[in-house]
């Protein structure tokens, strides 16, 4: 007898007749246990036969993912993989109108399964679809299905990119180009580009030929979100694999034609909600867009650089040009040098006779002088207000314009991660971006102006320089947080949280650490601790019934397939499959696979993950790594996961870490706990507002020598 793990119990089921319910042995051949089950419905040449999943995509049985078989699966007894594929290559072939369109859909939708791509593709198929797609009458839904299924045959990277014939390449770039085209076909040919691009130089530069910028533009700007998404995405992946001149030209281009106007016309502000694989592509291009100031923030100035000079000349000039004009022509060249060392002390430099060792700092470098030349041209009055009221005043309270704009420009890169490499995962991009030409400038002239505003509210001096650029920091980032839609209202919101009002922010939560650390206070906090514990451990099971929606990360493509997992509402069995893109919850039904949650050994996460040691030989990305997670069930086999955010990686492990019988570790545990703490003990405080909690507990009196001044109630008075 076979150890009982090398056995499970499945049904097998075939159209028009009984199923049979037996105990695969594992240890056999499949081929033998094909046999056997054709031999109970008495069917012969059992080589012609396979097993393959009834739910989800059908998946054909191999001897490769045979292990996955759990107890209580039901398979069917079908057709072979090669039979099918030779049936199918056939069919493709015929010159009638109906068997042709069957055979390609069916090809589309086989094709995801690797067993039969592999025969399909061993046949020659892949050069019938290019023969399918190069003929000129080819239109209609032969032609989607017959792309479809060559996109799902190149996912399983059989054949390279690169082998495509050059009739084929231009059909695609046609269907893309071409524009009254049917909205699914070009779909699928962006789809096409879009993976042709990183696989060689030679393609992107074919890509990027033969498919304009302009073009691109124009379809992000049809109502149609998922022909925009492609769009998109064939756009980020020219840009990334664009090198960094080209990619500088790109943007200057796509700059030219109000790229960000159309995508905060039609993206941003469409009626329909962005997604998170758009959430992503829009904060790639603000990265990409950002990162253009990056070769400026680190370059510091050159004191021997004519046009830096003059640049810095200009700051002079455009604040004392009334001083300049009345003393230029008869001052000699040592009083002239006197001059220029006062006005560039009265505009806030360190070191006012040479004024270009300010700007030796990087970052933020010559994006600093970048800024303030920006600040004095486009908003003169503004700028010449900072600097005359500063330099008028005698009392040591000015504020530096110079040395302030200069740690400004090096707080807004740290906040905006200028010149930091594009995470895998991320989907934090600002609305406001898309909205506003030359951003970083314009944010920093709104910001300049905060910082001289809250300097003045803060009655600041020189001493104080660090505690005003903390609270302007503290300023820009909750009003950031806030995610606003436009420059003008992020100035309202930004100017509204004032010093006064961080100041009463910062005594909030200041006096509600505090109440919280009174000795009483925290023995009943930690009397609330379990209950609220079992609390927030019912709640990442329910998120865990409910389910949620994953994307597999491929080493070729950023996301790839679409899966979904849920735990089973009795808390037995974690239910996961493929899905469609679309999909938002499924039924436990449509779910074929599943791994007990008895049979769960450890949960893994980060770098322990095995999906993510396989990628260790590249450039490791911290933000796949922060969502990454797996669960080890059998000997050496994994369900591996990366979170789509970290609020549903921190619910996920938590839930998974309640199901293992070991404490939730997630920083969203202790942030849930905190708030439901806090909320619970404001409930219990309640009666005692404004009365002093003592640091230590009343003295209990002793207990009454008799108890006769007790009133009997038992009597009814008459």
């Amino acid at each position: 007898m076979p150890p009982s793990k090398d056995v499970v119990k499945i049904a097998v089921q075939m159209m028009g007749a009984i199923p049979q319910l037996i105990e695969l042995n594992q240890a056999k051949p499949l081929s033998a246990v094909v046999k056997e089950v054709c031999d109970v419905w008495n069917l012969n040449n059992s080589e012609r036969y396979a097993l393959q999943y009834v739910d989800g995509q059908q998946a054909y049985i191999t001897e490769s993912n045979r292990g996955e078989i759990k107890n209580g699966s039901i398979l069917q007894l079908t057709t072979a993989p090669d039979q099918e594929a030779a049936k199918l290559h056939g069919g493709i072939q015929s010159n009638n109108f109906d068997v042709k369109s069957d055979s390609l859909k069916k090809l589309a939708s086989l094709s995801r399964d690797v067993a039969f791509a592999q025969e399909f593709i061993s046949r020659n198929g892949l050069n019938q679809l290019f023969l399918i797609v190069e003929e000129d009458k080819t239109i209609g839904e032969i032609l989607a299905y017959a792309l479809k299924a060559f996109v799902e045959l190149m996912e399983h990277d059989f054949v390279s990119w690169e082998t495509l014939s050059p009739a084929f390449i231009k059909k695609i770039v046609g269907y893309v180009n071409i524009v009254p085209m049917d909205a699914s076909i070009q779909q699928i040919s962006l789809a096409i580009l879009e993976n042709m691009v990183p696989t060689s130089h030679s393609l992107f530069e074919l890509v990027k030929q033969q498919v304009t910028l302009e073009r691109l533009i124009s379809l992000l700007q049809v109502m149609n979100q998922q022909l925009q998404l492609k769009a998109m995405a064939l756009l980020i992946a020219l840009l990334l694999n664009a090198s960094e001149s080209e990619r500088r030209d790109m943007m200057e281009y796509l700059g030219e034609k109000n790229l960000r106007q159309f995508i905060h016309k039609n993206i941003v502000h469409a009626s329909e909600p962005i997604g998170d694989e758009m959430a992503h592509y829009l904060y790639v291009l603000q990265s990409l867009t950002l990162t253009l100031l990056e070769c400026r923030m680190r370059t510091p100035m050159d004191p021997y650089s004519q046009e830096q000079r003059e640049l810095l000349h200009s700051l002079r000039h455009a604040a004392f040009v009334s001083e300049n004009e009345s003393s230029a022509g008869n001052s000699n060249t040592e009083r002239r040098h006197s001059l220029c060392s006062k006005e560039f002390r009265k505009l806030g430099f360190m070191n006012n006779s040479n004024p270009a060792m300010d700007l030796h700092r990087i970052p933020p470098g010559l994006l600093a002088l970048d800024c303030m030349v920006y600040f004095s041209r486009h908003f003169p009055s503004a700028y010449s207000r900072f600097i005359l009221e500063n330099s008028s005043r005698e009392d040591k309270h000015e504020c530096p314009f110079a040395r302030s704009s200069i740690q400004l420009a090096f707080t807004l890169c740290e906040i905006l991660h200028v010149g930091e490499p594009c995470s895998e995962t991320a989907q934090a991009f600002y609305p406001m971006f898309f909205g506003q030409e030359h951003f970083f400038e314009e944010l920093f002239c709104t910001c300049i102006q905060l910082l001289n505003k809250t300097w003045k509210e803060m009655r600041a001096t020189q001493e104080d320089f660090d505690k005003v650029m903390q609270v302007v920091r503290e300023q820009i980032t909750r009003t950031l947080a806030l995610r606003p839609t436009s420059l003008e209202l992020f100035k309202s919101r930004v100017n509204a949280l004032n010093y006064s009002e961080i100041l009463r922010l910062r005594q909030t939560e200041r006096m509600h650490q505090e109440e919280i650390l009174a000795a009483p206070v925290l023995e009943l906090r930690e009397q609330l601790k379990p209950e609220l514990l079992k609390l927030i451990q019912q709640q990442r099971l329910l998120h865990l019934c409910e389910g949620t929606l994953f994307r597999k990360i491929s080493s070729r493509r950023r996301q790839d397939k679409l899966w979904y997992c849920r735990l089973s509402p009795n808390h037995k069995f974690l239910h996961y499959g493929d899905v469609e893109e679309g999909i938002e919850s499924l039924p436990i039904e449509s779910l074929p696979e599943k791994v007990p949650v008895t049979d769960m050994k450890a949960l893994l996460i980060g770098r322990e993950c095995p999906h993510t040691k396989e990628k260790s030989s590249g450039k490791q990305n911290k933000d796949l790594l922060d969502l990454a997670f797996s669960i080890s069930y059998d000997v050496g086999e994994y369900l591996n996961f990366i979170a789509p955010t970290r609020y549903e990686f921190c619910l996920w492990t938590d839930g998974l870490n309640v199901l293992l019988g070991q404490d939730m570790g997630s920083e969203r545990t202790q942030s849930d706990l905190d708030i439901l703490l806090s909320m619970e003990l404001k409930l219990r405080l309640l009666d005692l507002e404004n009365i002093p909690i003592p640091d230590a507990p009343p003295v209990i009196p002793k207990p009454p020598s008799n108890l006769n001044f007790c009133y009997d109630f038992t009597h009814i008075e008459q």
